[in-house]
Order: structure tokens, then C-alpha cells, then sequence
């Protein structure tokens, strides 16, 4: 992999503010021709600086409003433990993201949900029954103040 230099940071941190702009726009924020942008931005791919580019949906506007952590720890602390639990959470379409952590917990894992009535059936009937899970910790978030904020470099 090559360093970054000023025009990829610049190309990065575009895309992350706005992944619909097309290589004629961008390349006339990062100050190159569309050609060397769009080969630029096509290594950015190809070596995996850039993961993926998607619409960021609006959680209210299709009803998952409710944003919820949860901390789960494993009855066991072994390899396998870990690979079920994950191959199981992995399958939830309300899980955002899972985390394997070091403290107090094995996991976190922030859920989206309607309501707390809908998580408190999700976590009598799925979470609590997962593959190895001992105990859970639930973190209901009262103000979101930033999420999938952008990555300086």
C-alpha cells in the first residue's frame, strides 16, 4: 500500500461527507482532473481504504427510532463460545454492531428497535436465549450526540 498524500485524505474525507458526489465533483473539491480522481479513488477501493459507500437510512423514518446497548457476557471464555455467539448475533437484522470487548463485558452490541416494548420482547424471546450468553446489561440511549461520525486522519 502507498502513503496518502493531500488529494486521497482529501478524497476520503469527501466521500465520507457526501458518498453520492460523482468523480466530475469530486475531483473539482480535491483540485485534480477526473481522470486522476477517479484512478485515485478506484486504488482507494482496491487496497480497501474505502470499505463501502451507502445511504445512512433515517432510524425514525422507518421504525427503528429506539437505539439500545446491551452488554452481554458469555458463560465461558473460550474460542468456541465466542464463534456461537457471534455466527447467532450476526443473524439479528436489528443489530447494528457487535464489538467483543475487554471489562466487565464480553460483547456490546447496539440494537435498533420501534419501541421498548418491542426490545423487551427481542430480549425475552432471542437475546437472552443466544448461544452461551449468561447475562445482559441494557443501555437505553436518551440523546443520540453523534454517531458514524467521520474518521479524521
Amino acid at each position: 500500500m502507498e502513503e496518502l498524500d493531500r488529494i486521497d485524505r482529501n478524497i476520503l474525507k469527501h466521500l465520507q461527507a457526501n458518498g453520492r458526489l460523482t468523480n466530475a465533483e469530486l475531483a473539482k473539491l480535491v483540485h485534480s482532473s477526473p481522470a486522476t480522481c477517479h484512478r485515485r479513488t478506484q486504488r482507494l477501493f482496491d487496497e480497501g481504504y474505502i470499505q463501502s459507500v451507502r445511504a445512512q437510512v433515517n432510524p425514525s423514518k422507518v421504525s427503528r427510532g429506539t437505539l439500545i446497548l446491551v452488554g452481554v457476557v458469555l458463560d465461558r471464555s473460550t474460542s468456541e463460545s465466542f464463534a456461537a455467539f457471534e455466527d447467532a448475533i450476526k443473524q439479528l437484522d436489528v443489530v447494528l454492531d457487535c464489538y467483543l470487548v475487554a471489562g466487565d463485558f464480553d460483547y456490546f452490541v447496539k440494537v435498533r428497535v420501534r419501541d421498548m416494548a418491542d426490545f423487551n420482547q427481542l430480549h425475552a424471546d432471542t437475546l437472552i436465549s443466544l448461544p452461551g450468553v449468561r447475562q445482559t446489561r441494557t443501555f437505553f440511549a436518551m440523546k443520540e450526540v453523534t454517531d458514524n461520525a467521520p474518521l479524521e486522519f
